[in-house]
């Protein structure tokens, strides 16, 4: 094998991906798209969000009227004895006396201070919190999968590297080889590229053992077979236009913490008013229409029967009651105000964790056109090194180290681009822009 066949194989290795019709191409789409409906955090958050809707009713707000079946049916067995006015005496042993009461009643509240109406609202932003928390799963299980299928990526150029190198260190092995074979070079070289081959051996071993462990956290976080195999793309595609003002504009919009934190404090707003509402009397309209039956062993009258009609209201006020009034209504005023203080305690953390993943972006991106003329350098000099160690004019030392800079640099590109990633991800989780 010659330089030029070394380097070709060096570079088919650094960009390209062996495709075996084994593995199926997983796309970052996809696998958003399939966490998205597989995923069991969001499928909890989704029942959530369905009994918050489920919730959401006119009749779970008390602004509907109830309509009862009753049915009461009483039946006795007695020794009765009775002395009339007249002095007439009876009695009667086993007497058997029954009573069946049966109809429907409608009951209504019509005016509670409005109670129901703020509950009503109530129920309408307690769906729009599980909304957020919705979102909010989402945007962290995206993020989730973006995270690790971009370390994946990662792994994989390293694992590209570090089988390059192998090509490498195989070839010279063969060189120290050949040349120890025709008596031009020691033992001790042929020793020192065997170590350094069976080293890379187990670099390389160690780094599909980590590639392999992410590719079934990923399965996991899809919620299927965790056997499944995958490849993924070789590029991380970084989003270099993001504005911190745009960001932070956004994100007073879009992200759900915040979101949850104002929803929370309109929530309190309501319950403060439900319990205002009790300071104010309730009325409630009722009527019915019931059926009695009735029959008695012993006495004037053995056998009755009713039917009719009856309506009517109710009003109640609460005049005093402990003083529970002024204290529920204090409590709500503490519930509004704490939620005035973590709404501002949300938009400091947003504005702390924006700037510095802002600043830290900026400078994954310098650190990228930096690496990248790093490996530039390292594979220009291994290249070279490589020509001179074919005809002898440096020495191991120098040859290994020269490789070793050239993977170290390859690792530290492509680990430079995966941070950049990772903070593309994060500032545009806090805007609550992460495309889904």
């Amino acid at each position: 094998m010659n330089t030029k066949t070394v380097i070709s194989s060096l570079i088919l290795f650094l960009f390209c991906i062996i495709k075996t019709n084994a593995q199926q191409s997983l796309s970052i789409e996809d696998a958003i798209k399939i966490a998205l409906e597989n995923n069991y955090e969001i499928k909890i958050a989704t029942n959530d969000l369905r009994v918050d809707q489920t919730n959401n009713a006119i009749g779970n707000a008390g602004m509907l009227p109830t309509l009862t079946a009753n049915v009461v049916d009483n039946n006795n067995i007695q020794n009765l004895s009775q002395i009339r006015i007249d002095g007439t005496e009876n009695s009667l042993d086993n007497a058997k006396n029954n009573s069946l009461n049966y109809g429907v009643s409608l009951g209504w509240t019509i005016f509670d201070g409005m109670g129901m109406f703020a509950k009503r609202e109530q129920l309408q932003e307690l769906q729009k919190l599980g909304e957020s928390q919705l979102k909010l799963s989402i945007l962290t299980k995206v993020s989730d999968v973006y995270t690790i299928y971009y370390d994946l990526v990662q792994q994989q150029q390293q694992l590209t590297a570090l089988d390059s190198t192998l090509i490498i260190s195989n070839q010279r092995l063969i060189l120290a080889q050949n040349r120890f074979n025709i008596g031009k070079a020691s033992k001790l070289e042929v020793l020192n590229a065997q170590v350094d081959l069976n080293t890379d051996k187990v670099t390389l071993l160690k780094q599909k053992e980590l590639f392999i462990n992410t590719k079934i956290l990923l399965n996991q976080i899809l919620a299927r077979d965790t056997k499944i195999d995958f490849t993924v793309t070789n590029i991380v595609k970084v989003d270099t236009d993001l504005q911190l003002a745009e960001l932070s504009d956004l994100a007073q919009k879009q992200n759900p913490q915040l979101e949850a934190q104002i929803i929370n404090k309109r929530v309190a707003e309501l319950q403060l008013k439900q319990v205002k509402s009790t300071r104010y009397p309730t009325i409630r309209v009722n009527t019915a229409y019931n059926f009695g039956e009735t029959e008695s062993s012993l006495g004037f009258i053995t056998q009755s029967t009713s039917r009719g009609f009856n309506y009517g209201f109710t009003a109640s006020l609460n005049l005093f009651d402990g003083f529970a009034q002024h204290r529920n209504e204090k409590i709500a005023h503490l519930a509004i105000e704490n939620a005035k203080l973590q709404i501002e305690q949300q938009n400091l953390n947003l504005d702390t964790q924006l700037a510095t993943a802002y600043q830290t972006y900026l400078t994954n991106l310098e650190l990228i056109d930096l690496e990248e003329t790093n490996q530039a350098i390292a594979k220009q000099n291994l290249s070279i090194t490589l020509d001179k160690f074919h005809i002898g004019t440096i020495t191991t030392l120098e040859f290994r180290t020269a490789q070793l800079n050239f993977v170290n640099a390859t690792v530290r590109y492509s680990n430079a681009q995966f941070q950049a990633k990772l903070s593309e991800i994060a500032l545009k989780e806090l805007a609550g822009k992460l495309d889904y």
